[in-house]
């Protein structure tokens, strides 16, 4: 049994190759998805699958069936199809699959994948849509190896910063955006493309850091809308910049950025994601606004010995969740709220230990 597909016939160097488009219940069908865990990198025609990524690719497409969008899947056929041109000479027309011969996927395993996870939870619709997929002959191993290599070796992650700037679907990235735009500190001195500060750089602030801490800010206001959460989004922020005297002085040009993120941690991510997990507690009281003030008194030098193990180790800045957890603690005794058991462990400072022998203790 064949299966007819629309495609169009070109040529990429040496080689012909087949552009066409497939119906998504057609990926079960005929892609073939190998495990590759039991076999070592030199020998495999693709990496492993991971399997984690998967329900998260099978859910946006499930949640987003209007709009979804793939880029084109690439694979390689063993069976040679047959081309049937719409007219002589034509590199337009129909490619003839046989029903059971296996596609090998060069790039696209994941998106094949999530596809084939959400067809089972999608509407009937979903199987109709239809799927770009570039066709190329399968020569050797080495070959599809050479290809993958070719396909991804040269492929640029986009950075957080440009991915949350871009997203029309993430709720937090609207108010995000909403926000930065009404807290003159942050419109000003957020770089809103890279997701790291250059050296120097006139910014204080990245998008992907100002996001995190407000993800932790809005816990517990998933159910408002995006312009109610922008405006509680406002209203904190520009209730702290008053008390960051730091970041005033950027704003006002009195100092210059780079030297600022070089002698303090005030404008540092960790410090701003520990601001977002304080507002969720000080916001739950109605004096929350007066109870910031302290802020102005923190020490926020990094020569300042009280961050030793809090945020910074070794002379560096960290940004893990146990420096987070332990800068909102310390913040957070500062401003004279009490700790929780947690925090206040979270703030004791951790001992490496190492085994000796009793020949060091001579």
């Amino acid at each position: 049994m064949q299966v007819h597909v629309p495609a169009m016939r070109g040529k990429m160097g040496s080689r012909t190759y087949y552009s066409c488009l497939m119906p998504l219940n057609a990926v079960p069908q005929f892609f073939k998805f190998t495990d590759w865990s039991g076999m070592l990198p030199e020998d495999r025609e693709q990496r492993v699958l991971v399997e984690k990524r998967i329900p998260e690719l099978a859910s946006y497409i499930t949640e987003n069936e209007d709009d979804y969008l793939f880029s084109s899947i690439t694979a390689s056929y063993k069976s040679e199809p047959v081309f049937e041109p719409y007219a002589p000479d034509s590199d337009i027309g129909t490619l003839k699959l046989q029903l059971g011969d296996e596609l090998i996927i060069n790039d696209g395993q994941h998106r094949c994948a999530g596809i084939v996870r959400a067809l089972k939870n999608g509407s009937e619709a979903l199987k109709h849509h239809t799927l770009s997929v570039l066709l190329f002959p399968w020569e050797s191993t080495d070959r599809v190896q050479q290809m993958f290599s070719d396909l991804n070796r040269f492929v640029q992650k986009t950075s957080k910063s440009l991915d949350i700037l871009y997203d029309k679907r993430d709720d937090v990235a609207a108010a995000t955006l909403m926000m930065i735009e009404k807290v003159p500190t942050f419109k000003e001195l957020t770089e809103k493309e890279k997701v790291s500060l250059e050296s120097k750089s006139t910014k204080l602030f990245t998008l992907a850091a100002l996001y995190d801490a407000n993800v932790e800010l809005l816990k517990g206001y998933s159910s408002n809308d995006i312009p109610t959460n922008a405006g509680l989004l406002i209203d904190y922020w520009t209730e702290v910049a008053k008390h960051m005297p730091d970041w005033g002085k950027v704003l006002k040009g009195q100092t210059l950025a780079v030297e600022l993120r070089q002698g303090k941690i005030s404008s540092h991510s960790t410090v701003l994601r520990a601001l977002g997990g304080l507002g969720v507690d000080l916001m739950a009281s109605g004096d929350w606004k007066a109870r910031l003030t302290p802020l102005e008194e923190i020490d926020w030098s990094k020569k300042n010995p009280e961050w030793d193990n809090i945020c910074i180790v070794a002379n560096s800045v960290v940004s893990n969740r146990q420096a987070r957890a332990a800068t909102k603690a310390f913040i957070k005794s500062k401003l004279g709220i009490s700790l929780t058991d947690g925090e206040k462990n979270a703030m004791t400072p951790k001992v490496d230990l190492k085994v000796v022998s009793s020949a060091d203790l001579l």
